[in-house]
């Protein structure tokens, strides 16, 4: 526990120090957000607004969790380079989206598809990886009922959809100043003490890293930001999540601690279908559902504590039904 604190420190300074930094540079580069033409319209405000800030994210997480990892492992079973390769393979991903959008001028990165096929690629390998770990394998626990599930092969497929589910889920909520960076700080909070008491402590070391970042990424996106994240940091922390629970035989976890992830992603989905079969009437005021809360008049800080509030008390639930 002490070593995951220290790594905990450590990531919050670089990310305060690169922060710093980095604002000027995006300034620099015209590396703006650009505002969706349907957002509401507190949102126009926010137009022009650095970008990519997911990268200060990264970099304190990943300088901070090397330093304090434990390198006697062999490099193909260390659970700490495995979270940080997929959430790397996601940063990447996110990246080329904002690198689009910052070239077209609109809020229109890579397509659907286009994300889709490399998403897929990278949740089938990583599916596989964790398939033939030793200390992994295709056997979940159970929160809450303390058994084990046992899904042979099928683990790899359901995997691949969780994976894909709860990265894109990660960049839906996304979408208010601070909202995705508070949630996740706590997030991986708990992922961290759920690693300690599985004594994974390398792992535990990595969700302490991102916590570490994320809270000094706070400094810099919570109302009204000075930074976004942009797909670049929501892909990344979405892989790492994922990663985590994953590697922790847990996946079933992130039905509470991403409960608002998953959220962001359902409403998406009902507002879409509603409205083909209705066409054209919509059961939210806007998609995903924190801009409905919005739109009924709730400040972006207050919803974005609501999340937070609500999150940690999923995230207590969850260490009752694990520990």
């Amino acid at each position: 526990m002490q070593r995951m604190m220290i790594t905990l420190l450590i990531a919050f300074a670089v990310g305060i120090v690169l922060g710093k930094a980095m604002l000027p540079v995006l300034h620099k580069l015209k590396f703006g957000q650009n505002i969706y033409e349907l957002a509401p319209e507190a949102h126009k405000k926010k137009q022009g607004t650095p970008t990519m800030g997911g990268l200060v994210i990264a970099g304190a997480a990943i300088v901070a969790a090397l330093i304090m990892n434990d390198y006697s492992q062999p490099l193909w079973q260390n659970m700490l380079l495995a979270m940080l390769v997929m959430a790397l393979g996601n940063l990447c991903i996110g990246f080329v989206d904002d690198m689009t959008k910052i070239r077209r001028g609109k809020n229109g990165g890579l397509t659907p598809k286009q994300k889709m096929v490399f998403q897929t690629l990278l949740a089938l390998a990583f599916s596989c990886y964790c398939y033939f770990h030793p200390q992994v394998g295709h056997v979940i626990q159970v929160p809450f009922f303390r058994v084990e599930w046992d899904l042979g092969i099928w683990y790899i497929p359901i995997m691949m959809f969780i994976i894909v589910g709860t990265t894109n889920s990660a960049n839906l909520l996304d979408g208010l100043d601070g909202l995705l960076t508070s949630v996740s700080m706590v997030d991986f909070a708990t992922l961290a003490v759920l690693c300690g008491a599985a004594s994974l402590g390398s792992l535990g070391v990595g969700c302490a890293a991102m916590c570490g970042a994320c809270m000094a990424f706070l400094s810099r996106n919570a109302y009204p930001a000075q930074m976004f994240m942009g797909d670049t940091g929501s892909m990344f922390i979405g892989g790492a999540v994922v990663a985590a629970a994953m590697l922790l035989r847990q996946p079933l976890i992130l039905v509470l601690i991403a409960f608002w992830m998953l959220m962001s992603s359902l409403s998406d989905i009902i507002q879409i279908t509603y409205f083909k079969k209705t066409h054209g009437k919509r059961i939210f005021k806007m998609a995903p559902i924190h801009h409905h809360f919005e739109l009924c008049g709730i400040h972006e800080t207050k919803i974005v504590t609501m999340y937070m509030v609500t999150t940690a008390i999923l995230c207590v639930i969850t260490l009752l039904g694990v520990l």
